[in-house]
């Protein structure tokens, strides 16, 4: 609901369709009527679905009913898992021991469930060896691939290699 349901006097359809607080129907009423019998229940009468024809209203404690429907769009945030994306850079002259770590640190990165884009970064000439920048990334990807799922395979953008991994779902 990110605009206000209209209540109360500023319902303006003159015919409502009608629902008690117990959720029983009560049929198609006038809103004057919807209202009045809202008013003697000390409810408030709230448009659920204005776009119905005729619109839907409910008879219900509006207050309570905002404060739950808030309390629901905390715990569904709450729910919700941000994935980062981690950047690892390696150059295609990468000694074995530098790989190493740079393989160590994309899986400490995969497994807290954050994704890797593992960057190679070619300098001059070195861009025309695009089947080794590919090669490492198979590597990696080979390295990995107990925990980690290829989202996107290497693919060469300007003068750097990109590829993305993403942590497998178990």
């Amino acid at each position: 609901m990110s605009k206000e349901a209209r209540i109360n006097e500023q319902i303006r359809a003159k015919e409502i369709r009608l629902i008690s607080n117990d959720g029983e129907q009560l049929g198609i009423v006038t809103s004057k009527e919807g209202l009045r019998i809202a008013q003697e229940k000390n409810l408030d009468l709230v448009e659920v679905s204005p776009s119905a024809k005729p619109p839907v209203c409910r008879v219900m404690d509006y207050g309570k009913h905002k404060y739950e429907q808030s309390k629901r769009d905390r715990d569904a945030k709450k729910k919700q898992k941000v994935i980062n994306v981690k950047e690892v850079k390696l150059r295609p002259s990468i000694e074995e021991h530098d790989f190493q770590v740079k393989a160590k640190n994309a899986e400490k990165f995969l497994k807290s469930g954050d994704k890797v884009k593992v960057t190679i970064m070619f300098r001059g000439r070195e861009i025309s060896h695009a089947d080794i920048g590919r090669e490492l990334c198979n590597k990696l990807a080979l390295q990995l691939k107990d925990i980690a799922a290829v989202e996107r395979y290497p693919k060469v953008e300007g003068r750097n290699m990109i590829m993305i991994l993403a942590p497998k779902s178990d």
